[in-house]
């Protein structure tokens, strides 16, 4: 079972990162990791890859736009968009059904991945990253407290617009 660490509303919350997420993690070391997670009707009527897309290409133009600023402001490196292979630039590293990793590298020695796993009526949004460099750990500590605030408001965006559609 996963236990909450953070209520933020009924929908979406972050959880301590489930052990199947952190298993489909590919990075040599892991030195920051968070999940959000969201329990409601609906999750098996897309595959992960498809709510990938949906927490973050399916945003507003400005949602999108501040996404893709803060990444290159962390070095990030984006590959196309749109594109069957990438989703908002990041490179689609494993797809089945139930789960998507993806995953980039950064020309300032940050690497990150991001899982999004169904199961059980559950979507998990992790992120893990691995950083190499002073200027990845110290770009990464300037940005880190907006990160898990940043996930719930994009899962939540996506669970809610997956509702209004239905």
């Amino acid at each position: 079972m996963v236990e909450p660490t953070t209520q933020t509303s009924a929908a979406v919350r972050e959880i301590e990162v489930p052990p199947g997420a952190l298993a489909l993690c590919t990075l040599a070391r892991i030195d920051y990791q968070n999940a959000v997670i969201a329990e409601f009707d609906g999750v098996a009527d897309r595959t992960a890859e498809q709510w990938a897309r949906a927490i973050l290409e399916d945003q507003p133009p400005a949602m999108r736009e501040a996404m893709t600023n803060a990444f290159v402001g962390l070095g990030v490196r984006l590959g196309p968009i749109p594109s069957d292979d990438h989703v908002l630039g990041w490179q689609v590293r494993q797809r089945t059904p139930d789960h998507v990793l993806i995953g980039t590298g950064s020309t300032i020695g940050l690497l990150p991945e991001i899982v999004v796993q169904r199961a059980d009526g559950a979507l998990v949004f992790a992120y893990f990253n691995q950083r190499e460099t002073d200027e990845a750990r110290t770009r990464w500590a300037a940005a880190e407290h907006t990160h898990v605030p940043a996930m719930l408001k994009l899962l939540q965006g996506a669970v809610d617009r997956f509702h209004s559609d239905r």
